[in-house]
């Protein structure tokens, strides 16, 4: 699907713009089975201590390319993949938040959200 891009051609050439860019270039998957392993890693690390700030900032990172990703796909079965993968990213950032504030062993809620997780409603 190829690199993802900074339209704004100022934000890109300043040095927040530029480290972004080298960010999800170097370290965010550029495919859906890649970020499929991705989101794996981090469900695997779910009963842990909350993610330290570097797996954190990847995990929202992750996020941010799922939707461009979900944005540029063409067929309805791969944005389907994409939106079902963001909604699992935005869930695990929920349960990481929520991390010693969240009753144990109850979910955090994702609202309306939540329908994107059942593949047969």
């Amino acid at each position: 699907m190829g690199q993802l891009h900074l339209q704004d051609e100022e934000l890109a050439s300043t040095r927040p713009g530029l480290r972004l860019r080298l960010l999800l270039q170097h370290h965010v998957p550029s495919d859906l089975e890649g970020t499929e392993q991705r989101l794996q890693q981090f469900q695997d690390l779910r009963k842990g201590p909350p993610l330290s700030p570097w797996d954190f900032e990847q995990l929202l990172l992750t996020g941010l390319s799922c939707v461009y990703r979900l944005h540029k796909a063409m067929e309805a079965e791969e944005r389907g993949r994409w939106a079902q993968v963001f909604a699992l990213l935005a869930q695990e950032t929920l349960w990481d938040l929520c991390k010693g504030f969240c009753p144990e062993g109850q979910p955090p809620s994702l609202g309306p959200w939540a329908s994107i997780l059942d593949p047969f409603p």
